[in-house]
């Protein structure tokens, strides 16, 4: 079968291994695999008596089947034999006839075949109709040469055994120019050997041209599937290889350029993407795809969004300076042609690439949603608004405010039907809710993303939309699992993040980062710091600042003050210059932990009441509470009781309502500790009632602490409830969590500090 495709439209185009033609100047042509569609064709309508759903599964199978590229007989059987049986043995039985037959029997098919369809209003206006008299057409201009050659490559089809091992034919055929007299030899050095991709409509045989309906479908197949399902799609080594034996006989095809460009973004490839992005304009200007536009004749089009395409490529690399100098170069000859489509484009990604830098774009932004609201554009529109609610969230907005914002503009998602901005609104609300300490809220949005039925057309067998904003809801998931201790759900939940995202997908960091957050937190509860260590090089391999936040929690855990010390004063001003409030505020709470353990109690005030008014300025809740636990345990350590049960019990209810298990554990062993304390200073008939309702509030904590498996934390709580049973007189109940603590204490390493020294 290859030897057909080699040698139909090879040699009258090529000298020296160089094209001079456009081979999908030529539509299609016969081959061994296009004859078995017409025998599949020619079965199905003389065979009558067919199962209903048999003849919708095969009716369904005959586009894919004309539009992909060749198979071999193996993968061709094994498909029609999935949707019917029955076909499968009409349809070999047809072949084999011809191949063991003469070749007068493949001449009779192509007689016999117009007359199962010539009464057929669909043979004349339908795609099998089509398809049937281009193969027709193709076959009648052979030659009897070029015909019998044809019928010895169908009997190779046939009866090929080893087709990854079998020797190209020897002998050449050229079916389209019968008077150039230079296609009767073809030098095999010419031909492109590499091997191509394995797929479900490919093989691996299939080393010649594609035509250029199968081209078409090729390219809009695999476009399709890495935007949808990366997965899907194949390999970015063994795509670009299909693209170059594509390119290699048709190199002004402008939309295999855009794939390759595609592919090589894939592996952040700057060289190629450039190259193939640029070939890619540069086509259509040649090809005379462009024609007049906003006033431009030729190629002005082209030339604005091919700079507006490098800029966003710049942008995507991080090279900032290149693609401002890119985006100042659109504007200026999207303004000599008065394109305002274009320079409302242009204006959105300046904006992007403002945010990017850490410069406050909000006013451009402002002024390019009010643009584009004045030239109906719709999707740029909402994308501005929701760049906006992004930034005022990060501003401190009111969570109302920016919620409306993103209603008004859903409503209009609906109404347009832009499923894709439906997911990044979505995955965005579940971030914000996250952000502002309502784990409840962001798990219902996350899940009503998940549970969404897509607008987008389903194809090619892709169930899901795999796109950034479904990694981002899948992370929170992971993260809002694990803080409750169910760390088997986010084992499924890594599962499939990696079966829907691998590594060498756009969006594989994201899962990455979450994993090994949630690795770094389990081991540090679990007192398991030698596991923790590793995990901090690989965080910060993928995001610097949390991976210096979380060595300086390492090494606070493990005593070493000084060098915790230095990386967290390193960290606040890296915070400071990148506006990170949420880094900013926990870099406070880790200083103000570390003043516990050198400076005093007294010294740790000032920075917890600047993180406390940091954190309500924002409306983070979460970590308002946090904040405000560190404080109520620093007036407990200055001898303030009183006060630091009030301050926790303001915050026990939040806690307990979208706080994470060690947060409720630790909420709730302050609080005891509060009533214990207070408990000391009570007179006589009320000690007594105190000292019993710490030990309840101690029981309550010691429940989540054990979800988790924190035995430093179960450690602390047994030898307060041991203190508690002693002087309540319960023997019994003191030595068996005497003995409990004995036990864990025996087990693990001293830390250092005691159950009166840490939060």
């Amino acid at each position: 079968m290859a030897s057909v495709h080699e040698s139909l439209y090879f040699n009258p185009m090529m000298t020296n291994g160089v094209v001079h033609a456009n081979i999908f100047g030529i539509k299609d042509w016969v081959t061994p695999y296009k004859i078995a569609v017409l025998a599949l064709l020619h079965e199905m309508s003389t065979t009558k008596p067919m199962a209903l759903l048999d003849r919708r599964r095969l009716n369904k199978l005959i586009l894919p089947l004309q539009q992909g590229p060749d198979l071999t007989l193996e993968q061709f059987l094994k498909i029609v034999e999935e949707c019917c049986l029955r076909m499968v043995n009409a349809v070999k039985h047809r072949l084999f006839l011809m191949a063991d037959g003469e070749l007068q029997d493949m001449e009779h098919f192509f007689t016999i075949l117009p007359n199962a369809f010539s009464d057929s209003e669909a043979f004349k206006t339908s795609v099998v109709g089509l398809f049937m008299r281009q193969m027709l057409l193709a076959y009648n201009k052979l030659s009897f040469s070029q015909v019998y050659k044809l019928y010895k490559s169908l009997q190779q089809y046939c009866h090929r055994v080893q087709p990854e091992l079998s020797a190209l034919p020897t002998e050449d055929m050229e079916l389209t120019s019968n008077e150039d007299p230079s296609a009767e030899h073809i030098d095999k050095d010419e031909l492109d050997t590499a091997s191509l991709h394995q797929s479900e409509l490919r093989s691996d045989e299939s080393q010649g041209p594609l035509s250029q309906k199968q081209a078409e479908y090729f390219l809009a197949r695999q476009a399709y599937l890495l935007k949808n399902d990366e997965n899907k799609a194949m390999s970015p080594a063994k795509l670009q290889d299909e693209l170059n034996n594509i390119l290699k006989f048709n190199p002004d095809f402008a939309e295999a350029h855009y794939l390759s460009y595609l592919n090589s973004i894939r592996v952040q490839d700057i060289y190629i993407s450039t190259h193939s992005l640029l070939h890619y304009f540069d086509r259509l200007i040649l090809s005379g795809g462009e024609g007049k536009s906003n006033g431009d004749e030729g190629y002005g089009r082209s030339l604005r969004y091919a700079v507006l395409n490098l800029a966003t490529l710049h942008c995507r690399f991080g090279h900032y300076q290149q693609a401002d100098l890119a985006l100042q170069e659109a504007i200026r000859i999207a303004q000599e042609a008065n394109d305002h489509v274009c320079l409302q484009h242009c204006l959105s990604w300046l904006y992007t690439l403002e945010q990017m830098k850490g410069s406050d774009s909000v006013v451009l932004t402002e002024d390019s949603v009010k643009i584009a609201a004045h030239f109906c554009l719709p999707y740029l529109a909402s994308l501005g608004i929701q760049s906006l609610v992004q930034q005022g969230a990060k501003q401190g907005m009111p969570a109302n405010k920016l919620l409306d914002a993103l209603r008004g503009t859903d409503i209009m998602h609906w109404k347009q039907s832009l499923s894709e901005l439906i997911e990044i609104s979505l995955a965005q609300t579940t971030s914000i809710w996250r952000m502002y300490g309502k784990s409840t809220m962001a798990r219902q949005q996350a899940q009503l993303l998940l549970n969404m039925n897509s607008l987008e057309p389903v194809n090619f067998s892709v169930q899901q939309n795999n796109t950034e904003a479904f990694a981002v809801a899948l992370c929170h998931l992971a993260e809002l699992h694990a803080e409750q201790g169910l760390y088997a759900v986010v084992s499924d939940i890594m599962k499939h993040l990696k079966q829907q995202f691998p590594p060498h997908t756009q969006h594989a960091k994201l899962w990455m980062l979450c994993d090994l957050k949630i690795q770094f937190e389990k081991a540090m509860n679990d007192g398991k710091y030698h596991l923790a260590e590793p995990h901090v090089t690989a965080i910060s391999a993928l995001n610097s600042t949390e991976g210096l936040y979380r060595k300086a929690q390492l090494l606070k855990a493990l005593n070493q003050t000084t060098e915790a010390s230095q990386i967290l004063q390193q960290l606040q001003q890296q915070c400071e210059k990148s506006k990170d409030i949420e880094m900013t505020i926990r870099v406070m709470l880790a200083s103000a932990e570390l003043h516990w353990d050198s400076s005093g109690f007294a010294t740790a005030l000032p920075l917890l009441l600047q993180a406390l008014a940091l954190s309500r300025q924002h409306n983070l809740q979460s970590l308002t509470s946090e904040t405000l636990l560190h404080l109520a345990f620093t007036q407990l350590m200055l001898g303030i009781p009183e006060q630091a049960l009030v301050l926790v019990q303001d915050v026990l209810e939040s806690v307990l309502a979208h706080g994470s298990l060690i947060d409720k554990g630790r909420a709730l062993l302050l609080a005891a500790r509060c009533q214990m304390a207070l408990a000391g200073a009570a007179v006589q008939e009320h000690r007594l009632t105190a000292l019993e309702q710490a030990v309840h509030t101690l029981d309550e904590a010691a429940v989540y602490f054990s979800q988790l498996d924190c035995k430093e934390r179960m450690r602390d709580i047994h030898y307060l409830q041991a203190r508690l049973h002693h002087t309540l007189g319960n023997i019994s109940q003191r030595n068996k969590c005497s003995m409990l603590f004995r036990l864990l204490d025996q087990e693990l390493p001293s830390s250092g500090m005691t159950v009166v020294s840490h939060l």
